[in-house]
């Protein structure tokens, strides 16, 4: 049977569509032979990684996520513990979260502390600020890779690992399907950039041209590096009318994009045989 590796790209909430990609696995019986993430597809990687199964990874995300009330309640536990460890983070960066902490708190407790004790490999990419680069982690502390992989500008604080600032891995490699290559005999990407949704008779609003633009940004990337691999499927859930930080729509975004379980589960039987 032939190997199969699986990337899955950054999107915040739009993310929560790569649990469909994990179910098919799931059904089918087979494991990835590794996987790689950026942003939230780093943290659905590493649950799979860790040996979560998809019905276990809905559960926890419907009852973390898309529950306001715990989100209220976590948002509290994730607050500086002193006023030293405050100035520590930035002092008073307003708008920005530590996202270390916030993994920390709802992470399910199935996910290791490092990348050693995940039984799938797993390669997470970020983007080196200054280096203006993309950095690649696959040992070590499991979290702070985690975090700087999904810490979103003016949202989430920049996150140090080895001496580096890093943020939001999409930045420069949205859907990191190039990290896999090597690591089996085929490779399926799940891309959830953000494409433009609405009413085309009806010009953009400020929010939506920005957000809209970045997004594309982030799709043309994509693009271009399936066309370095022509061989890879790529595959696109329809999550383009959702946003992020759409977190409190995780049931709909789940039901939106059921067909990618049957999707996947058709790829890895027919690179299978």
């Amino acid at each position: 049977m032939h190997s199969i590796a699986l990337a899955l790209g950054a999107g915040g909430a739009r993310g929560l569509a790569h649990i469909h990609a994990v179910r098919a696995f799931d059904e089918l019986g087979v494991k990835p032979k590794a996987i790689a993430g950026t942003s939230m597809g780093s943290i659905i990687g590493a649950a799979a990684c860790a040996g979560m199964r998809a019905d276990a990874i809905t559960d926890h995300v419907l009852s973390k996520i898309s529950n306001p009330l715990s989100l209220i309640n976590d948002a509290f536990r994730t607050r500086a513990t002193s006023i030293k460890r405050f100035f520590e983070e930035g002092g008073p960066r307003i708008g920005e979260l530590n996202l270390e902490r916030i993994l920390d708190v709802v992470l399910p407790d199935a996910i290791p502390e490092s990348f050693e004790e995940l039984a799938i490999p797993l390669k997470i990419a970020a983007t080196d600020f200054y280096g203006a680069r993309t950095a690649v982690f696959a040992d070590g502390p499991l979290r702070s890779a985690m975090a700087a992989s999904a810490a979103m500008p003016a949202v989430f604080l920049p996150v140090t690992r080895n001496g580096r600032y890093h943020i939001d891995g999409s930045a420069t490699n949205p859907c990191p399907l190039d990290l896999v290559q090597d690591d089996a005999d085929h490779v399926i990407a799940i891309d959830v950039s953000g494409g433009t949704s609405g009413d085309p008779k009806e010009r953009p609003s400020k929010i939506d041209a920005v957000y809209g633009s970045n997004q594309m940004m982030q799709m043309s990337i994509v693009q271009n590096a399936a066309k370095q691999y022509p061989e890879t499927v790529l595959l696109r859930p329809p999550v383009d009318s959702y946003r992020a930080l759409d977190l409190l729509k995780a049931k709909e975004i789940l039901n939106q994009t059921a067909a990618l379980c049957e999707q996947v589960k058709h790829e890895i039987d027919r690179l299978s045989a």
